[in-house]
């Protein structure tokens, strides 16, 4: 391969496609889904492409496009196929690249496609060529085929879950690939392992060992003379596709080296299988909101975390909802609870128009999953709107039943941070039931209490009951009795 040297500005374009999407979702992504950022705004997506960068001497940035969707469930073909072919017009006409900064997910389904992330980045790789570089920003959470990998040059992934670290991974894969180029050291080894173990992120935080010691171990394989980077993905455990499952990858000038510690990292993530834990308490949604009724902690959080749509569910179960006006403390007001946000868009009309204050009777939830199980079917609430809203561009309407406020938008909105509540404040409330897994920093550290729910959806943590079965077997934790150790040899790509 042709070097790539300094003494002139690298041109590197950025851009790239990111979702992750359950296969266990009825919901369909369309290119609405998405929003997709070009030119200037592209650029200023990233700290580190103005002028005032240490890079900036060395690199003529060029925005490509980027599309980024909600998780939620897989993409239609023909929205794929439009991203990708402006993804890869974009490229040609660009000119000769000297590298790309590939801004992904990792997860991402599409309807007809067995490896959605290899195909796309195939049909990249022949856009800019074999002498372009192309260094790709991962979530952990993601699937790495060697079908995918090997059209990729370096590649890395977030070291933190919940995923504090996002935008320095991206950063991390801008420098190293720029490092590259202006040195001329040209394209380096990648040892590409996988490992026969699916979990769920809500599994593998690394706020819990063996997570936090696995991943806080990469900097030090990084640092090693002759590596370049050490990534570690757990896999997306609500795709049902033969490349979900585990992966390592080291990237380094020093091939044996690179071989051996992705085989070490490999084969402690294999033997730490049955040590990651959920990153909380669980247990059934009566048992969690009994449990959360009964402390004296307040606010006190559970997750509904099967219909999270921050990992590709619905979100427009009424599961949650129901259970929580079962519950006689909560139907009578001696407790209260706040439960955002049920997708449900002529629910949330119907709200607008009565107007603040007015007494409604509404078939909540079920739009999308209606069908797919007893825990998808509506349910009818009766209580009053108490609030009206728009939340970063999503009318919301809060409908008071009893002592339960269920909160209704009219798109899949996750609740992440106290200002996503809007007027609806969370620490006002003996109970929040928030749609999600692990709780982010914000409700984290409001959280007193806190309980994951173990409930049905698209995103279920219950995998051996959503019924995978393209996964190539054996695969943890489908098989474990009688399950052979993997040799676990990494290869190089």
């Amino acid at each position: 391969m042709e070097k790539h040297g300094a003494g002139r500005a690298q041109r590197v374009g950025i851009g790239g496609m990111a979702i992750e999407s359950s296969g266990f979702c009825p919901h369909r992504t369309s290119y609405e889904d998405f929003r997709v950022t070009r030119g200037a705004d592209l650029l200023g997506r990233y700290a580190w492409t103005g002028p005032a960068d240490p890079m900036a001497a060395d690199v003529e940035w060029v925005p490509l496009v980027h599309a980024v969707a909600l998780p939620g469930g897989p993409v239609e073909l023909e929205t794929f196929g439009r991203i990708r072919d402006e993804l890869v017009g974009r490229i040609r006409e660009a000119g000769p690249l000297d590298g790309i900064v590939y801004d992904i997910h990792g997860a991402m389904s599409v309807f007809g496609l067995t490896d959605a992330e290899a195909e796309l980045t195939a049909a990249v790789r022949e856009a800019a060529g074999p002498d372009t570089l192309i260094s790709a920003a991962m979530d952990p959470h993601g699937n790495v085929s060697h079908e995918f990998a090997r059209h990729l040059d370096l590649l890395t992934a977030h070291r933190l879950a919940p995923h504090e670290d996002a935008w320095e991974t991206r950063e991390r894969a801008a420098r190293n690939l720029v490092d590259r180029l202006t040195s001329g050291a040209g394209r380096p080894h990648r040892a590409w392992v996988q490992v026969p173990v699916l979990l769920p992120g809500e599994k593998t935080s690394t706020r819990l060992e063996p997570a936090k010691s696995l991943y806080g171990s990469l900097a030090s394989v990084e640092a090693l003379e002759g590596i370049t980077d050490a990534a570690v993905w757990v896999g997306y455990a609500w795709a049902d596709e033969p490349r979900c499952r585990a992966a390592v990858v080291v990237t380094g000038d020093d091939a044996e080296l690179a071989l051996a510690q992705a085989a070490m990292l490999a084969r402690r993530y294999w033997e730490a299988r049955h040590d990651f834990t959920f990153v909380g308490p669980t247990g059934q949604l009566d048992e969690c909101v009994a449990k959360a009724v009964a402390a004296t902690a307040r606010p006190f959080l559970i997750s509904d975390s099967g219909d999270n749509p921050t990992a590709g569910g619905a979100g427009d179960l009424a599961y949650a909802l129901s259970r929580l006006l079962a519950h006689e403390d909560l139907a009578s007001g001696r407790a209260t609870a706040l439960h955002p946000g049920i997708t449900d868009p002529a629910a949330v009309d119907a709200c607008f128009a009565a107007g603040r204050g007015a007494r409604v009777t509404l078939r909540v939830g079920g739009r999308v999953s209606a069908g797919t199980g007893p825990h998808a079917e509506p349910y009818e609430l009766t209580g009053e709107v108490v609030s009206l809203q728009v939340l970063d561009g999503c009318r919301a309407a809060g409908v008071r039943r009893g002592g339960v406020t269920a909160v209704l938008t009219e798109r899949r909105k996750p609740f992440h941070t106290l200002a996503d509540f809007g007027e609806l404040d969370p620490r006002a409330y003996d109970l929040v039931v928030v749609k999600l897994g692990y709780l982010e920093p914000e409700l984290y550290e409001m959280a007193a209490g806190w309980l994951l729910a173990l409930t049905p959806g698209g995103v279920d943590q219950d995998l051996p009951r959503l019924g995978h079965h393209r996964v190539i077997r054996p695969l943890y934790p489908f098989d474990d009795a009688d399950f052979t150790d993997p040799e676990l040899v990494p290869v190089l790509l």
